[in-house]
Order: structure tokens, then C-alpha cells, then sequence
């Protein structure tokens, strides 16, 4: 069946019936101008139930509504699957998708193409004839079984609206693993060999209540990040290494219902008019997700996981992303409050080590954190976390990180911490920099620290200030003191690979020298990468400022003798 052949005829009190061409996709029904399928009544609420049309099936959802939803007269109690031409009852409005147009006048579908008769095999194909994919097999009478219990279980306790309702979160589990036990002991004897019982409960209730398939992932220390590829396909990384897991979920309507587990509760929304949402998990890990019609393959989810723990300085050295004289020279710049910017690549750990240097940040300051998805821990007590907010369904109500930015200057902050500069709050994040609020940290996108310098100009000019070049880079030369670079090696490991001191502007260029950097000397034979941190012999222009605040340095750690 391809796409072209579906529609959906929509019946009005009192009209002709009204025929459109659909696509398999999500579609929100109800009185609000930004459904995709507006029903104007007063008894249908503004987003009343969502249709989710799949090549092969349909599936109605009833969003709670006051009036409720039925499927040929029959209540729909959370999800309900719909077949071709099956009416769906919606106050006085009935639905129905058909494989084809069903009217007189229409043409009928072509006829499938016949198909190849298969080759005569010879001998010799025979032999080379694979044999059927046992594992596939059981893979697909599993996820059949897991199917069929998840539904009964949904029937069963009617989940949407207990989910919604002010139960406990505890007394939902218990009601749920309890009525899991006895649909599986009800169809003990009809599981094949192989399937346990114990991991069939657990496996359904993860994706009913949970995070289904993600759950294990994200109990595992070793996995870094999670990508979910669709409903068949999800990825980790391991060590630096991309690796196909064998976990899959039961189809992409679980995927979706899980990514709207995660972005509910922060207040963000995912919909066909806002197909790509950034969240956050309770423990701060990073979650992007994008869904149809921007995804072509599925639902698709990227989780960048955090340690539980936040790292320290002597994690990182002991993980070889720095040295012990970078860090040193390091904690001396944030006690000397001065501004210092992380780059890096995307994966390249900004966000970490952004994390790293603010633990140099002394208790008694006063901190304002501003990021689009709260990921930062800072372990001091005085810190105020600041999280911008995506515009509401209507399409207002957006508070941006520049707005974010701004309104930190009047909380009296000794400290701003920014997530990541990538708009026109690069300008305000500047000009906080040079009135006054030194000591400010925040991350950028760039491949080496003179190119952070270029990245700053341009998302100054995106801020629609009609600033010229030269003062533009007056205000950067200004702002900025030191620039930590990060990359993600070959071989999967993060380095600081160059610290950056910005010395000032010399005409129409910015001047900057490297105190220290990670020289690559190779790889050995298991692809590991060999080299060295080393300083560059530079000294920083500011030293006699360390000795004059009452800090101390030892002079020999930017000696090029002693590289690491």
C-alpha cells in the first residue's frame, strides 16, 4: 500500500462528506486552530484525541477529554487500534481512514505489480542458499508477545488516564506490575521456549511506566550516549566507540510515547507543529529529539549521558584529558576572575569541563547558571539556575538565553555561567564580560581557539546589531582572557589540545599565544592515541597579576621541559 492511497473522510453535521489526502504521520484532533484536524464544537475540547496512521494500521488516542472518543460507538479508553473504514465517533463528527478513495468516482488503485517468478536453482545455489534468520524469527515473536500484553495491559487499567490523574507514582507501579503478573501467568503456557516470564514483565512495564529499552542503557556506567534510530535500531557509545545494541522498542508509537514521558514533565511539548524538542532527565543528561515529518526514519532520540557524579580536576587528569600543570594554571585564572571560554566540537565534553572549572569557583560568589536544558552541577550552595523556555503551542511566550543574560545583570551575580553561546546573546554575554562581571564561563562551537575569535563576530552580528568589525573585535579582545580548546580524538578520548591566553588587539587582529597544548605523536597498534601535553614556553601576560592577589604559581609548570 503505498502512501498516495490513504484518506480520510471527515463526516460535519449537516455536510457532505469531505475527502483528504493523508499521510502516514500523527495527527492532533480538536477546536484549536493548530490541530491538524480542527473540529469546531463546544464539546470538543481545544486538543480532544490524537490519530497515529502507520502504512499497515491505525491507532486513535483519547487525550482525557470531556466528552470522550469512540470507535464505532465504543468508548476509547487510552489507545484504541482503528482498521480501514472503522468510524471514529467524536461528539457529533465521525472519522474514517480508507486504504483508498472510497467513492464512485474515483479511480481504483492500481493493481500491485505481479511479481518475478524465482529463478530455477541450480546446484550450486543450493548450496550457497542461507539459512532463515532463527534470531530475527524470535526477535519479531517476542516483540509480538510484548505487543499483545502492552495492549491488554493498557486495556486493563485504562493507563492514560492514570498516568494524568493525581495517583502516586508508587501505588501506579504497584497496580501495574501486579496486573502484568497475571496477564503473563494467564498466557504462561503460550510462550515459547526461550522467553522468561520475569523478563517479559519487566521489559513491558519499562516501556508502559518507564523508559523502556533506554532503562538498562542508562543504568549502564560504561554508555555515554544513547541514539535511537526509529523503533528497530539503537545505538551507544562505548569507550569513545558507536556500538548497535540488540534493543528495540515495540514500534515508533512506544518511541513517542516515551520521548512525551520525558518532555512533560520539564514543560516542553512534541507535536507534529513542534517536531524537535531539547529536554532534560532528572540527572541532567542532555535529550534531543525529532520526530515526523522532519524525521524520515522514525522517531529518533540522542540522550548525552552525565556522570551521577560530576567530575573533578583530578578525574580529568587522571582520564588524561589534561595535565597537572594545566590545571593548575587553570584554577588560577578562575580565582583571578578572569573570563575564559570552552570550545570544542559537538561530543568533544565542552559541557563537563565547563562543569570542571566551575568547581575552581570559590564558595563565597554568587553564581547564575543560564542553559536552554539545565545540565550544569555546580557543588557550591549560592547558585541560582536560570533555564530558557520554548514558545507555547500558540506560539508565544518564548524566553530566549539572551533574554536570560540580561536579566542576570540585575540579580547581582559575582558569576555567569552560560551553557553554550550560539545566537545573539554572544553580545550581551560580552558586553556582561566588560562591565564589570568578570570571571564569566561559557562554551562555544569551534575547530581551534583562533576560530572561536571569528565564531564570536558572527554570532555578535546575528544578534541584528549593526556593529562594525573592528568594534566588534575590540569587544571580544576585551572580554575574553583565555580560551581552553577540547577535541574528541581518533580513538574516542577528549583532550584539552590548546589553552589560549588573548592578549589583545594589534591593529585589526586579535593577538593570542598557547601556554600549553596536546602534541600527537601517533597511534599504536590498537589505535590508541600517543602524545604528550607540554607547555609551549609562553607566559602568560597576567603572571605578576597572580602573585599581586595573593595566589601562587610555580613558575616551572610553563617550562617546555616539562612536558607530560
Amino acid at each position: 500500500m503505498s502512501d498516495s492511497e490513504l484518506k480520510l473522510e471527515i463526516r460535519r453535521p449537516g455536510k457532505d462528506p469531505e475527502f483528504y489526502a493523508i499521510e502516514p504521520g500523527i495527527y492532533t484532533i480538536g477546536s484549536d486552530n493548530d490541530c491538524r484536524i480542527q473540529l469546531n464544537s463546544k464539546a470538543v475540547d481545544s486538543r480532544h484525541a490524537i490519530l497515529t496512521i502507520h502504512e499497515d494500521r491505525c491507532w486513535i488516542e483519547d487525550l482525557s477529554s470531556t466528552a470522550g472518543t469512540q470507535v464505532d460507538h465504543t468508548p476509547v479508553h487510552g489507545r484504541a487500534q482503528v482498521s480501514r473504514n472503522q468510524e471514529v465517533n467524536i461528539d457529533r463528527f465521525s472519522l474514517y481512514v480508507h486504504s483508498s478513495d472510497p467513492r464512485p468516482s474515483a479511480e481504483p488503485p492500481p493493481p500491485p505489480p505481479p511479481s518475478t517468478p524465482p529463478a530455477p536453482q541450480t546446484e550450486t545455489q543450493s548450496e550457497t542458499t542461507p539459512a532463515p534468520d532463527v534470531s530475527n524469527s524470535a526477535r519479531e515473536q517476542k516483540r509480538s508477545i510484548k505487543q499483545q500484553i502492552h495492549k491488554e495491559l493498557v486495556e486493563r487499567m485504562d493507563l492514560k488516564r492514570l498516568t494524568v490523574s493525581h495517583i502516586q507514582q508508587d501505588e501506579l507501579s504497584q497496580k501495574a506490575h501486579a496486573t502484568l503478573e497475571k496477564i503473563v501467568h494467564d498466557v504462561r503456557h503460550k510462550l515459547p521456549t526461550g522467553i522468561s516470564p520475569e523478563t517479559l514483565i519487566k521489559e513491558v512495564y519499562d516501556e508502559a511506566l518507564r523508559l523502556g529499552p533506554l532503562e538498562d542503557l542508562l543504568a549502564d556506567d560504561s554508555v555515554t550516549e544513547i541514539m535511537v534510530n526509529g523503533s528497530q535500531q539503537i545505538y551507544v557509545e562505548k569507550n569513545g566507540k558507536l556500538v548497535l545494541t540488540d534493543q528495540t522498542f515495540t514500534d515508533d508509537t512506544s518511541v513517542l510515547a516515551i520521548i512525551e514521558r520525558i518532555v512533560s514533565p520539564i514543560g516542553r511539548r512534541i507535536d507534529e507543529s513542534q517536531p524537535y524538542v531539547d529536554a532534560r532527565l532528572p540527572d541532567g543528561s542532555r535529550v534531543n529529539a525529532i520526530i515526523h515529518p522532519l524525521s524520515l526514519t522514525g522517531p529518533c532520540l540522542t540522550i548525552r549521558k552525565f556522570s551521577r557524579t560530576p567530575f573533578s580536576d583530578q578525574d580529568m587528569i587522571r582520564f588524561g584529558t589534561l595535565s597537572e600543570g594545566a590545571a593548575t594554571f587553570l584554577r588560577a585564572c578562575v580565582e583571578l576572575r578572569k573570563n575564559i571560554i570552552v570550545s570544542g566540537g559537538t561530543g568533544s565534553g565542552k559541557t563537563t569541563f565547563l562543569n570542571v572549572l566551575s568547581g575552581y569557583i570559590p564558595t563565597t560568589d554568587r553564581i547564575v547558571t543560564i542553559e536552554d536544558a539545565a545540565e550544569l552541577k555546580l557543588t557550591q550552595d549560592h547558585v541560582v539556575r536560570l533555564e530558557s523556555r520554548p514558545p507555547n503551542i500558540e506560539g508565544r511566550g518564548a524566553i530566549a538565553i539572551r533574554d536570560l543574560v540580561r536579566n542576570a545583570l540585575r540579580m547581582r551575580p559575582d558569576r555567569i555561567v552560560v551553557g553554550e553561546c550560539r545566537g545573539g546573546e554572544a553580545l550581551d554575554m560580552l558586553q556582561a564580560m566588560n562591565t564589570g562581571h568578570d570571571g564569566s564561563l561559557t562554551t562555544i562551537h569551534a575547530n581551534t581557539p583562533r576560530d572561536v575569535i571569528s565564531r564570536l563576530e558572527t554570532l555578535v552580528l546575528m544578534s541584528g546589531m549593526d556593529l562594525p568589525v573592528r568594534a566588534i573585535r575590540e569587544q571580544v579582545a576585551s572580554a575574553i582572557d583565555i580560551v581552553a580548546h577540547e577535541s574528541r580524538l581518533s580513538d574516542g578520548s577528549r583532550k584539552i589540545t590548546k589553552i589560549t591566553e588573548v592578549m589583545g588587539l594589534e591593529g585589526e587582529q586579535i593577538v593570542m599565544q598557547d601556554i600549553f597544548e596536546f602534541k600527537q605523536n601517533g597511534v599504536d597498534e590498537d589505535g590508541k592515541v600517543i602524545g604528550k601535553f607540554a607547555p609551549t614556553g609562553s607566559i602568560p601576560t597576567f603572571l605578576e597579576d597572580i602573585a599581586a592577589r595573593g595566589l601562587t604559581i610555580d613558575r616551572s609548570i610553563f617550562d617546555p621541559r616539562n612536558g607530560e
